[in-house]
Formats: structure tokens, C-alpha cells, sequence
């Protein structure tokens, strides 16, 4: 099997937040503010945790995204496998999102990079591009209003 590991890309999004990594970590960990800016979940801030992200099917997607904990480095790192699922799984999308969040003068610059789309997932890769855009401006406001 050819080693393809060259060929991949990630998507990566920026930004910096007026808020203090410890609330941006919780609205990354905490399953209920996830859900109210990505997905249904079942996630825990635990290596090794297999969860689901669950949203409505659409074209070319069943809805459930197979995930596993990967690095947990509270109000620094996050980092877990984006996988497709059922059919999809074995020749479907293996990616990994990594959060990292580096503390900046009034706020946290936070970055977001989804890696490892193969040349067959360009279709995937798009609409990562597009939707992280949105979802990290979810994030952004999940943060802002935690207490």
C-alpha cells in the first residue's frame, strides 16, 4: 500500500478571542456548550475516550462522526480523531483535530487545525473550510457567555 501521508492537507482556522483559555477550554470540553456550537456528543476530556459527534444525515454523510481522545492538556491542547463512520468507516475520512490555545494579552489566541484530508476527500476538505469558519465563531460565542 502506497504511503500517502505526503499527500495530505489540513484546514486550518486562527483566531484570537477576547477571553481566557480556562472559558475557552470548558466550551471545548464541556458536552452540553459543545453541542450548543458543533455537535451532539458524548465527549469526556479523557485520553483514549471514544465518542460520537452527531448532527442530521445529509448527501454523502450518515450523520455520526467517529472520534477518539487523543491529547488532553487542560487550557492548552486538545486533540482527537475525526473519523467517518459505519459504511463509511474503511475507506471513508481519517482525520485528527488538534485545539491549541496559547494565552495573549487580553485573550487567547486560539487555533484550530482539522489534518490528514487525502486528495479523495477534497469534497470534505471544502466543507471543513467552510463550516470550522462558522463553527469556531460558535465557540467564540459559547465562551463569551460563560460566567
Amino acid at each position: 500500500m502506497p504511503d500517502n501521508t505526503a499527500a495530505t492537507r489540513s484546514v486550518v482556522i486562527e483566531r484570537v478571542m477576547p477571553h481566557p483559555p480556562e472559558k475557552i477550554w470548558r466550551a471545548l470540553t464541556q458536552g452540553a456548550l459543545i453541542e450548543a456550537w458543533l455537535m451532539k456528543n458524548d465527549f469526556q476530556p479523557v485520553v483514549g475516550h471514544r465518542f460520537n459527534f452527531r448532527a442530521a444525515p445529509m448527501p454523502q454523510w450518515n450523520g455520526v462522526t467517529d472520534c477518539e481522545v487523543l491529547v488532553v492538556e487542560p487550557h492548552k491542547r486538545l486533540s482527537y480523531s475525526w473519523n467517518a463512520s459505519g459504511e463509511e468507516a474503511a475507506g471513508g475520512l481519517k482525520t485528527v483535530v488538534t485545539w491549541t490555545l496559547t494565552p495573549t494579552t487580553g485573550g487567547t489566541h486560539v487555533r484550530m487545525e482539522q489534518s490528514g484530508f487525502r486528495h479523495e476527500d477534497e469534497p470534505f476538505y471544502q466543507g471543513a473550510g467552510y463550516g470550522w469558519q462558522r463553527m469556531v465563531a460558535g465557540l467564540e460565542r459559547v465562551a463569551a457567555g460563560l460566567g
